[in-house]
């Protein structure tokens, strides 16, 4: 019996902006029902790709088909109503409408003209049920602003999910906000989706997500194809090779010499979280903190740096006490990289070296002004530093791909030169070398004298760069313990209450 005709095909696509070719000769076929992981470092095009598909975007060569037709869609509208849906990396969900709002938004369903309200709240709660996200935690009237960046990236992938015309869903680094709890049950939603014939492009960093969910794969480099298959017939060293062009290696967690407290914490409580945090800081050490979604790992963060109220209990800084605003928080030599990097820690529309200076001006300003070339020499060394893909510090960090954007709010927060990193998420959406870059970063920083807070869903992360870890659970962080004697298995153990 003759293989089924491909549902989505990709011929020799190719886009430019400005003097850029971001894609140039690319070629792409998916079989119904399957799940094809697009891999490749930050800036490959992965993402204009996606766009491409999806009517973001219009491709300036090549051509498309959907199921045999072609395929050449207007907008985002258009590609949903021929059935392609995309989920994107920087969300675009409307803060001030609820969950379920913003669920059903653009395909509302109607009763004699009128909204209906009540078929709306079920289709809703029918497609966070395919999430297993319970409607007790994430309550369908919630408005979105009031949710953590992780519930709003489930409340993304509903919406998509809601559409009973969806053919072909595009996940564009879907777990990069999700504890391992919801990321288990995306995966299991990814093979049910399967067996109703809905094909899958998955866009990650992660190879083991890619072993978990995909069949096949295509790898991009610098926007060009570099070759695709089955994923069982490549080993992981062999995609990032293709990935990276060469061999990438990723050094060993060094260990590092703790120093004088920095930061201590006594009976920290807020307004919901965190509850009773206690701990201390000490110079040259990275303290990770492990939790499930919701546990308040963020919240905790958040108060420290003074973004949100505290309750009661102490914040010591060196030798100042007591609560403080963000800027007397960084005066004090405390900086937080935020998991929401494209509302809290860049101004997208500003350019790369504004992003980097803008909060610490003084060092470039010459007789009273701002200096721009010591500003543009100041970018262009974090530039080549930290390996931010860009056309160079003039260039607007709306245009970067969201592993660079990254990049660039982890940049600014080493411009401030502090000495306590409150670290939320440092990795999210970022490639395999760009990863072990900033893991060699954090270290070389402790090596300096530095320390480091750092909060990551991922635990092989918080394994390979912590110390000491503690793990969060309902506010409460547990006590730290040494990172060479502890496992993913028994963090997700005392996460879970296991």
């Amino acid at each position: 019996m003759s293989a089924p005709p491909p549902r989505f095909v990709a011929r020799s696509v190719g886009k430019s902006f400005g003097g850029t070719r971001v894609l140039d000769d690319v070629s792409l076929e998916l079989a119904p029902g399957s799940v094809h992981a697009v891999l490749g470092e930050n800036g490959a095009g992965k993402s204009t790709l996606m766009k491409i598909i999806a009517g973001v975007e219009r491709p300036d060569a090549g051509s498309l088909e959907l199921e045999g037709v072609a395929y050449a869609p207007a907008g985002p509208l258009a590609a949903r109503a021929r059935g392609v849906v995309i989920v994107h990396q920087e969300l675009s969900l409307c803060p001030h409408l609820t969950v379920a709002d913003n669920i059903v938004l653009g395909s509302e369903p109607r009763r004699f003209g009128w909204l209906d309200d009540n078929a709306a709240t079920e289709r809703a709660r029918r497609a966070l049920g395919l999430l297993g996200a319970s409607t007790a935690s994430l309550r369908l009237d919630a408005r979105v602003a009031e949710l953590s960046a992780a519930e709003q990236q489930l409340v993304e992938i509903a919406r998509a999910l809601a559409h009973d015309t969806c053919r072909l869903l595009i996940l564009d680094e879907p777990t990069s906000s999700l504890g391992h709890a919801d990321a288990e049950r995306l995966f299991a939603t990814l093979g049910e989706l399967s067996t109703r014939g809905i094909t899958t492009l998955y866009v990650t960093h992660f190879l083991d997500e890619v072993r978990r969910v995909a069949d096949g794969y295509t790898v991009l480099r610098d926007g060009r194809h570099v070759e695709s298959g089955k994923v069982q017939d490549r080993t992981n060293d062999a995609l990032v090779t293709a990935m990276a062009g060469g061999a990438v290696q990723l050094e060993a967690r060094n260990e590092h010499e703790a120093g004088e407290v920095l930061l201590t914490l006594r009976n920290l409580s807020g307004v919901r979280s965190p509850r009773d945090v206690s701990l201390e800081l000490r110079r040259g050490e990275v303290l990770g903190i492990a939790g499930l979604m919701g546990s308040g790992r963020t919240e905790l963060l958040r108060a420290v740096f003074g973004l949100d109220r505290v309750k009661s209990g102490e914040i010591r800084v060196g030798a100042a006490a007591g609560p403080a605003s963000p800027a007397a928080r960084l005066a004090q030599g405390v900086g937080l990289l935020s998991e929401d990097r494209a509302h809290e820690g860049l101004a997208l529309a500003l350019s790369i070296e504004q992003n980097l200076t803008l909060s610490r001006l003084r060092p470039l300003l010459r007789h009273g002004l701002l200096s721009p070339k010591r500003e543009h020499a100041v970018a262009a060394r974090f530039i080549e530093r930290l390996g931010i893909r860009a056309r160079g510090p003039e260039q607007r960090v709306g245009e970067l791909s969201g592993g660079n954007q990254q990049k660039v709010a982890v940049a600014r927060l080493l411009h401030h030169d502090v000495d306590v990193l409150l670290l939320d998420e440092p990795t999210r959406g970022i490639d395999v070398r760009s990863r072990g870059e900033i893991h060699r970063l954090i270290s070389e920083l402790c090596g300096a004298g530095k320390t480091v807070l750092i909060v990551s869903s991922h635990l092989d992360e918080l394994l390979a760069v912590c110390d000491r870890i503690a793990v969060m659970k309902k506010g409460v962080l547990g006590a730290a313990r040494p990172a060479r004697g502890l496992s993913e298995r028994a963090l997700l153990e005392q996460a879970a209450g296991a």
